[in-house]
């Protein structure tokens, strides 16, 4: 098989499954009575870019997107995705056949940027969420759950790596 495919395979597989251990965090959070974000305001949020608004005071008062729910997601997969090209372009390709933890982790914990410093400012909730009634422990909780997604990036890429040369078929 042609090697740039099964990278590409290898990195979505990663990716969605680093993002499926994260959701797997957030719902063990949600049981204990955490809240999380819906990914609905995700896809709002995105919803709103061809209008040309990137930038909203309040996303939960924002117009609502039709299928912003499933955006939410695909985005949110998407993203988790992009990030392991991320990794792969700064440590090299090699790591997806003998991953290690620790490009893992840091990539994950380094991610926390975006939702701090780009998607919440976006959102209305500020940088690192100050505009919100607890800053602190939603940071707290977002690099906790990225740390998590970090450690995600590590396991599906161990499982991915233990698959033959040529999983696409």
């Amino acid at each position: 098989m042609n090697e740039v495919i099964d990278h590409a395979i290898r990195i979505i597989a990663i990716g969605a499954g680093a993002t499926l251990v994260m959701d797997g965090w957030l719902m063990f959070l949600n049981r204990l009575g955490v809240p999380i974000q819906s990914f609905n305001l995700l896809g709002r949020w995105i919803g709103h870019w061809p209008g040309g608004v990137f930038c909203h005071d309040n996303i939960v008062k924002a117009a609502p997107v039709k299928g912003e729910l499933l955006l939410g997601w695909l985005a949110h997969y998407a993203i988790g995705i992009a990030f392991v090209v991320m990794l792969v372009a700064v440590v090299g390709p090699a790591w997806l056949a003998t991953p290690t933890p620790l490009p893992a982790i840091i990539t994950g914990i380094v991610t926390v940027a975006a939702p701090l410093l780009v998607m919440q400012p976006a959102m209305g909730a500020g940088v690192a969420s100050s505009k919100t009634r607890t800053p602190l422990r939603n940071c707290i909780k977002s690099i906790a759950t990225h740390t998590v997604f970090g450690i995600g990036l590590y396991v599906a890429a161990a499982v991915v790596a233990s698959m033959p040369e040529g999983i696409a078929g």
